[in-house]
């Protein structure tokens, strides 16, 4: 079936790393999310009826379980990013349409305490070419904060075109939150992100323009 082609899949460039989420990495997420809860609370979806940040382990079996689902029926990829070899955050592509639209959505969070690494725009581009030439897809969006100018950098580094703000989109902190909305079709990576991403990492290194790591 073309909707699960590609999937499960482990990528690596260098030190950085997505494998599939497991149920036992709960341990290790709990306790990254829960030391990064102030790095992360300003960004993360939120249900308006209940808190982001719990203790128990209830949710996150829940949200392994309900993504795995999603994997299965072809609607998701949801990796663990990797540094070093050590959990370093989540990139899920979700909400994916097949049909003539073949789009999704990507969203991420990373360790406050590997940012700056360049963990987060590198695994994102290996994402975006797995999910373009093994998957299948078209057409991929990131839908950030105007805030959160982190998030923001690593898409617009990558060559992400903005599209436009979706007002009151999603429910984060406590309330619904204005998104600009990013995206990248295949036509626009003929010869990979990934490709792309190493060529501005290797001319800042020769002292080209600087490209900051997220």
């Amino acid at each position: 079936m073309d909707r699960l082609r590609g999937w499960p899949a482990t990528l690596n460039e260098g030190p950085v790393g997505l494998r599939p989420l497991r149920l036992g990495d709960v341990r290790v997420w709990r306790e990254t999310r829960l030391r990064n809860a102030d790095w992360l609370r300003p960004w993360e979806p939120s249900n308006p009826e209940t808190p982001l940040f719990r203790t128990g382990l209830g949710p996150y079996i829940s949200m392994v379980g309900t993504l795995r689902r999603e994997a299965r029926q072809g609607l998701a990829l949801p990796w663990v990013m990797t540094y070093n070899g050590r959990f370093a955050g989540q990139l899920t592509v979700g909400a994916i349409v097949w049909g003539s639209a073949r789009s999704a959505q990507v969203g991420y969070w990373i360790d406050g305490a590997v940012a700056g690494n360049g963990v987060t725009p590198t695994a994102l581009a290996m994402a975006v070419d797995h999910c373009f030439f093994t998957t299948g897809l078209h057409r991929l969006e990131a839908n950030i904060r105007p805030e959160n100018q982190a998030s923001r950098r690593v898409v617009e580094k990558l060559g992400f075109r903005e599209e436009g703000i979706r007002r009151r989109q999603l429910h984060i902190d406590g309330a619904w939150r204005d998104h600009i909305c990013y995206a990248l079709t295949v036509e626009d990576v003929p010869g990979g992100l990934l490709v792309q991403w190493r060529r501005a990492r290797e001319s800042a290194a020769h002292g080209g323009s600087s490209v900051e790591e997220v």
